[in-house]
């Protein structure tokens, strides 16, 4: 593609050759920076003085030929016509006054039969006696049909200025400087292409005529194999001493300064200077900023082309540069890493050093890159399990798996006895962190049998005596004060083996707050989370303010947060974290009964996330995509799940019990029931061993209970269900209707009647849609044993279009066996009514039709709210007419999506 120049440079050529036509000699020196369009400029006035019928003699000087007398002279000889110009004489006569006379006598007859256009390129390469022979034409030939045209780098001059300064002062002499295309001109040429692609296109080339014309010709217009090539040509033609000054540049890049450059190639500073502005004027380093090239693919070309070895140790004299002349201990990592070299008695404080700072500013893989190295090189094993555990932390912001897999040289080093105490606690933090328990209590345990302290704790008035390995975990807020540290009373006693000096078990980290404090508690959280941004530093507190919220102020109030937590992480890329927060939303999205949202949610976090089968967070998310599909009835689904890899820490951490948990739901629905009950007997185990046997946390207890109905063992699951009714979170209304549901199938009808309607009441409080189908469910059945066929009726379909709003097919089934409500009957209820007739509902009346849409009597009604039954009856009425429908069988069976919950 040809790239054309302003129009005032054509104008100028048009103006010479017709002066030239007319017996008025011309001389035009273009000048330029390499690449920026002398030579073509120069073949676009050849060729237009060809097509008006111009002689023209081209010729071209090489730094190879500048040794070799007269080569230039030949060149314009042999492209005359034949015999127009005689062959220059020998060496030794050749620089005679007479011998120049003679040619430029020659190209005045040549020029008689028409005009003569002589184009020499790259006159700083010509040598001398052909350059001598140039002047003397120039001279001589003021009134000829001649014109000379000459290109010159402006970077590179002639090692004789006596020709350049003799053109100067003839009076026919002009001058063209040629720079690089600016941004609207590159805009004008390609008009066809967006602002922001020229755009693009200017960055990447400079302007420079060259690169830009390369860069058209690549795939898709971005650096390729055409603008590495007219990058290195660029640096060829630049001078014999760029080259290597190029190479400096590569390897120092932004710290690439004249000095710098100087002391690494051993080359005199004012070459460095000149070097610099050449490439400048070229366009192929970055305008600010620094000195290095001006795109990362320019910069490959030219280290790409060097020795390895070669560029090793120059990488190495570049990291004692750096770190003489104080640069940023991110730059010295840099060189160090480029050359593999950690020799150095500083190098691994300043990776270390370097790594923070890579990591403060998002640069995770240069993180990686220079603690691996750090690794690599140092023999001290202690040392290299702390540069293990940065690298797990590093390495949790993207890759769960990858960061537990960074611990297994530490762990190893414990199990060898070559892990010192200042390193276990930092390990026993992290795998706290990772819910990693039983590791992490045995790493505290060596801490404790070693007599380690942890650096930098310290006592606290009334703590158990000795040092917290755990403190620092995190900049935990005062609201989770209460997680970190507590009495025996709320964490259970210690395990066996382990003493009661333990500041604190690593389960204390995954604990809910004390019930006295658990409603300023979801308060405090809150307020927090509103703070709150994300960074390394922050995702433990923040993780622990969401389970807070969770599991005391129920999964509405916390899934706002974790949706908007998740969006975070997913806008700075850091796929770990977006696992993390992604957990949680699949689990409060499940705890909310919505479970295609759940599932939806758990397999995109798996999908995001690579190598789930390795990590112990993505098991954890695992077992609430293999809970939600087996709830809404794909078990085969749920078994693709399961059959997945686990590894072996799974079962001592917090997110295997998750996955126990799913496994004995799946267990459940597929009639394994002895497999499902020793799931569900591990968690309570495992839970009463940490201290953490909360059912808010994971209601085991009505798992087994459910297991043991099935097994048809009524009287121990009774003892299970009343054992969960005298824990502490026995009034919350999730885990009551959960029982309650349980138990009322130990019951006679009438008893089961009630049981269950409190249930029902307990769960729609609750929020939880699909535990509150399966309770409605088994209260329309009871309601149909009891003779109460229009009752039951009502409440399975209620209970049918809520299992089907959560997804759970099979449910909807087991309710309403071949229903599929495609079709409505003259029984069937209306759907929601229009939001304008529910607004003109009191709220007195909201209550009693919600109430009702439960499928309670009136008498039921009046007792809950505390009114007579006429009221009830009253407010009812008011409702049929209102919402235009003829009576209580009428009444949506969604009629709760258009209200405020007020039972």
């Amino acid at each position: 593609m040809v790239l054309f120049r302003r129009a005032e440079e054509l104008s100028l050529s048009h103006a010479l050759l017709d002066g030239c036509a007319e017996g008025n000699a011309g001389l035009l020196l273009v000048e330029g920076a390499v690449g920026c369009g002398k030579s073509e400029f120069l073949e676009t006035v050849a060729t237009r003085a060809e097509a008006r019928g111009a002689a023209v003699l081209r010729a071209m000087g090489t730094a190879a030929e500048r040794s070799h007398p007269l080569g230039v002279l030949r060149q314009l000889a042999a492209d005359a016509p034949p015999g127009a110009l005689s062959p220059p004489p020998s060496p030794a006569e050749a620089g005679r006054v007479e011998a120049m006379q003679v040619f430029a006598a020659a190209v005045r007859e040549l020029s008689a039969a028409a005009p003569v256009v002589i184009c020499v390129d790259d006159l700083h390469h010509v040598d001398e006696l052909s350059s001598r022979y140039l002047l003397h034409l120039a001279r001589g030939s003021r009134q000829a049909r001649v014109l000379l045209v000459l290109t010159e780098s402006v970077h590179e001059r002639a090692e004789d200025p006596l020709l350049r300064t003799e053109l100067l002062r003839l009076p026919h002499f002009v001058r063209l400087r040629l720079e690089r295309f600016a941004p609207e001109a590159v805009r004008a040429m390609l008009p066809d292409r967006t602002e922001a692609e020229t755009d693009r296109l200017y960055r990447t080339s400079g302007g420079n005529p060259l690169l830009l014309r390369s860069l058209l010709q690549d795939p898709h217009h971005r650096p390729g194999d055409a603008y590495t090539q007219a990058v290195l040509a660029c640096l060829h033609r630049c001078g014999a001493a760029t080259p290597r000054l190029a190479e400096a540049i590569a390897v120092l890049d932004d710290l690439a300064g004249a000095a710098h450059l100087a002391r690494l190639t051993g080359a005199p500073e004012a070459a460095a200077v000149r070097a610099l502005t050449a490439l400048d004027a070229a366009g192929l380093i970055a305008p600010e900023g620094g000195h290095g090239f001006r795109h990362p693919a320019a910069r490959a070309a030219v280290l790409d082309r060097m020795d390895p070895a070669a560029r090793a140790a120059l990488h190495r004299e570049a990291a004692l540069l750096a770190r003489a002349s104080g640069a940023p201990d991110t730059a010295v990592a840099a060189q160090l890493l480029a050359a593999r070299h950690t020799a150095e008695e500083w190098a691994l404080p300043v990776l270390r050093s370097a790594a923070d700072q890579y990591v403060a500013d998002g640069a995770l893989a240069e993180a990686t890159a220079v603690l691996q190295l750090a690794r690599e090189a140092c023999p001290d094993d202690a040392i290299r399990a702390e540069l293990a555990i940065r690298l797990c932390a590093v390495a949790g912001r993207t890759d769960p798996a990858v960061a537990e897999r960074h611990l297994l040289e530490p762990l190893s080093a414990l199990a060898g006895g070559k892990l010192g105490p200042h390193t276990m606690g930092p390990l026993a933090r992290v795998l706290a962190a990772q819910g990693r328990i039983d590791e992490s209590a045995d790493v505290l345990e060596r801490l404790a049998a070693c007599g380690g302290r942890h650096p930098g704790a310290e006592r606290r008035h009334g703590d158990i005596p000795g040092d917290d390995p755990l403190d620092g975990l995190s900049a935990f807020p005062q609201w989770a004060a209460s997680t970190r540290r507590g009495t025996p009373a709320e964490t259970g006693p210690p395990p066996a083996g382990r003493t009661a000096r333990t500041p604190v078990h690593p389960a204390a980290l995954w604990a809910l707050p004390v019930e006295a404090e658990e409603g300023a508690a979801a308060q405090a959280a809150e307020l927090f989370l509103r703070g709150a941004t994300l960074a390394e530093g922050t995702v433990e507190p923040v993780v622990q303010a969401l389970r807070t919220l969770l599991y005391l102020d129920g999964a509405a109030r916390a899934l706002p947060w974790c949706e908007s937590f998740v969006r975070q992480a997913a806008q700075r890329g850091a796929t770990g974290w977006q696992a993390v927060f992604g957990g949680l939303l699949a689990e409060a999205r499940m705890r909310l009964g919505d479970l295609t949202g759940a599932a939806g949610t758990a397999q995109e976090i798996l999908r995001a996330v690579p190598a789930h089968g390795g990590s112990v967070l993505l098991c954890g998310i695992a077992g609430t995509l293999v809970r939600a599909r087996t709830a809404m009835g794909r078990p085969e689904e749920a078994a693709a799940v399961l059959s997945r890899p686990a590894p072996a820490e799974l079962s001592g951490s917090i997110h295997g019990l998750g996955y126990l948990r799913a496994r004995g739901h799946y267990a459940l629905a597929t009639s394994r029931f002895h497999a499902a009950l020793g799931d569900f007997l591990d968690i309570g185990r495992h839970m009463r061993r940490w201290g953490l046997d909360r059912p808010r946390l994971l209601p085991w207890r009505t798992d087994a209970a459910e297991a043991l109905l099935k097994l048809g063992e009524a009287h121990q699951a009774e003892r299970f269900l009343a054992d969960q009714l005298t824990t502490r979170d026995a009034a919350d209304p999730w885990v009551r209707g959960m029982t309650l549901r349980l138990r009322a199938s130990l019951r006679e009808p009438k008893e089961r009647q009630a049981m269950l309607a409190k249930a029902v009441d307990d769960l729609h409080r609750s929020g939880d849609q699909y535990e509150l189908a399966r309770a409605m469910g088994d209260f329309g059945q009871v309601l149909r044993e009891i003779g109460e066929p229009a009752r039951a009726a009502m409440v399975n379909r209620r209970a049918w279009h809520v299992a089907r709003e959560c997804g759970a097919e099979a449910l909807c089934v087991k309710i309403l066996p071949g229903h599929t409500g495609d079709t409505a009957d003259a029984a069937e209820p209306a759907e929601a009514p229009h939001a304008d007739l529910v607004a003109s509902l009191s709220e007195s009346e909201k209550r009693v039709a919600l109430l009702a849409v439960h499928g309670h009597t009136n008498r039921e009604i009046a007792q809950k709210l505390y009114i007579t039954v006429s009221t009830v009856e009253q407010h009812l009425t008011r409702v049929y007419r209102k919402l235009e429908i003829p009576g209580r069988q009428a009444l949506p069976v969604d009629f709760h999506l258009g209200v405020a919950e007020f039972v």
